[in-house]
């Protein structure tokens, strides 16, 4: 006996294969939702961790920042007491510059010259004085440049000619000078001879 199918296949495989196909889209679909969903999740995430850790270092930065201005401050206040400190010192050495001068004029000086004004002003010392002639100025010159620690950059500022009266019938051609000399600094001198200076300055 021969069956004859006369229902319409075709049509159900058709449907069948529909129904399937709109199954997997759906299936599909809700994957690529589902890891579209994670992905902006996971997204999300990071970018909130990397806000934390920027926020986490701007915090640290302020901070760093503000450590920053104290050491900066901290470093003036030092440099200002260094400072001070400093011209204390300049001061305490410095005391007996006045003495090392007029010890060091009395060297320096040679004979037939005199000194008739002496003025000090902060590390600059202006000399006007006579001398017999020119040659004597030229030697305290030469003196005060070469023979001293205690003095340097001597400078002729002016010599005339004039005439010194030592009696109403004797008068003496002599040589008038104005020269400047810079006076070292106690720091300024060598370490060998300072002290050698203050021992000669101290002994009686």
């Amino acid at each position: 006996m021969i069956l004859i199918n006369l229902l319409p296949h075709r049509e159900a495989a058709r449907a069948r294969r529909r129904e399937t196909f709109n199954v997997q889209l759906v299936i599909s679909a809700l994957l690529g939702c589902a890891l579209i969903g994670l992905a902006y999740f996971w997204t999300e995430s990071q970018i909130s961790t990397q806000q934390a850790r920027n926020a986490f270092l701007g915090s640290e930065i302020t901070l760093l920042d503000d450590q920053i201005k104290e050491i900066a401050n901290i470093e003036s206040e030092i440099k200002a007491l260094s400072e001070r400190q400093k011209a204390v010192e300049d001061l305490q050495a410095d005391r007996n510059l006045p003495v090392h001068l007029l010890n060091e004029l009395v060297k320096q000086l040679p004979d037939g010259t005199y000194i008739t004004s002496l003025k000090q002003e902060n590390q600059s010392v202006t000399i006007q004085g006579v001398a017999q002639s020119n040659e004597r100025v030229s030697e305290l010159l030469r003196n005060l440049a070469d023979h001293t620690p205690w003095l340097s950059k001597p400078d002729l500022v002016e010599i005339v000619a004039g005439s010194v009266a030592l009696s109403q019938r004797d008068q003496r051609r002599v040589a008038k000078f104005n020269l400047r000399v810079r006076l070292m600094r106690s720091s300024e001198v060598p370490k060998t001879v300072e002290p050698a200076a203050s021992a000669a300055v101290v002994r009686p």
